[in-house]
């Protein structure tokens, strides 16, 4: 008796060491489409490429005019440097696994990507927050917009930020300190947060509890910030009759495109949560299209659409196909 108890001791023991060092994660996510995956290859590498140029176009665009250096084309440059960050946070990760025959990453790397992803989004619509915020003062209160927007009045975004770094830390924390049971087949494309969680053998109260708080408290407060700004955009404008369409084509614009954002992040995210028997593959392709649509959109939304960045580039490619048809002499 003494002997099997001995035994059994040592068996759960060693299981429990087990679980917590799971050294690799499986995506299965991936299935064998043949000669398809070269074309799942071809349309993300276009797009990722599309991404890169028109980021990096608007960044230049942004640092070498120096007629660009206000508070609000600034705000649009650290948007496109975060989208430049979350972009190829992911998709050059999702072109090998498309590419590969095995689908596995070191457990430190899955943890590694869960905080870019996290990172990425609490950037996103920490910027949008802001441009918002910018708009609404440069909209109401245009006189004294140069007084009101400086670095000292502005100091309120640090807070914000710690709040995105401690949550997402404690996020990524908790995730690593959890035990597998020798689980470790992720059914995503990726490394996202709750599905990795979905594979804990123990509780995970504390995970969903602390992933709500990251939903609540970074994206939705932000876009009530968002919303808030823009809703007083509206009725500032309609009372004055000043610019009016422009103004408020713009602000419905970035309503539409964050709402549709925020819509496809909240369904991913709660769909771990509630039982909806919501299809697998509907999942991955939302968080996907979390990532996707955003790096898409708004390179064109706030950057081509802004009329004096739009001025800059076409003033730019005139410039190079001048300096291209002069003959050398």
């Amino acid at each position: 008796v003494i002997f099997k108890a001995v035994t059994f001791l040592q068996i759960k023991r060693g299981i429990m060491m087990n679980s917590t060092q799971v050294s690799y994660f499986t995506l299965a996510a991936y299935f064998d489409t043949g000669v398809l995956k070269y074309l799942f290859f071809i349309i993300i590498m276009s797009l990722y490429i599309l991404i890169l140029c028109a980021n990096v176009l608007l960044i230049v665009i942004i640092c070498m005019n120096r007629s660009l250096h206000e508070p609000m084309y600034l705000f649009l440059c650290s948007l496109f440097v975060n989208e430049l960050y979350g972009s190829t946070g992911l998709f050059p990760f999702l072109l090998l696994q498309i590419l590969s025959d095995i689908h596995t990453v070191p457990a430190s790397f899955c943890f590694l990507q869960i905080y870019c992803v996290h990172s990425y989004g609490a950037v996103e619509y920490l910027n949008l927050a802001i441009m918002s915020y910018d708009r609404y003062l440069a909209i109401c209160y245009p006189l004294q917009y140069n007084t009101r927007m400086t670095s000292n009045k502005i100091a309120f975004v640090i807070p914000l930020v710690i709040r995105n770094v401690v949550i997402i830390l404690v996020v990524v924390t908790l995730a690593g300190r959890l035990s597998f049971c020798f689980r470790n087949v992720i059914n995503h494309c990726f490394c996202e947060h709750m599905a990795l969680v979905e594979l804990a053998c123990g509780s995970t109260a504390i995970n969903s509890l602390v992933g709500l708080m990251f939903l609540f408290l970074v994206i939705v407060v932000d876009f009530l910030i968002i919303t808030t700004s823009y809703i007083i955009i509206f009725s500032s404008v309609l009372r004055s009759r000043t610019s009016g369409v422009k103004a408020l084509h713009t602000c419905v614009t970035h309503l539409v495109v964050i709402s549709v954002s925020l819509i496809i992040v909240l369904t991913a995210s709660l769909s771990y949560r509630v039982r909806n028997n919501l299809p697998a593959t509907i999942r991955v392709f939302l968080s996907t299209m979390y990532s996707l649509f955003p790096s898409c959109f708004n390179p064109i939304i706030y950057g081509i659409r802004t009329k004096e960045i739009r001025q800059h580039i076409l003033k730019t490619l005139l410039c190079c196909r001048l300096v291209q048809t002069v003959p050398h002499s």
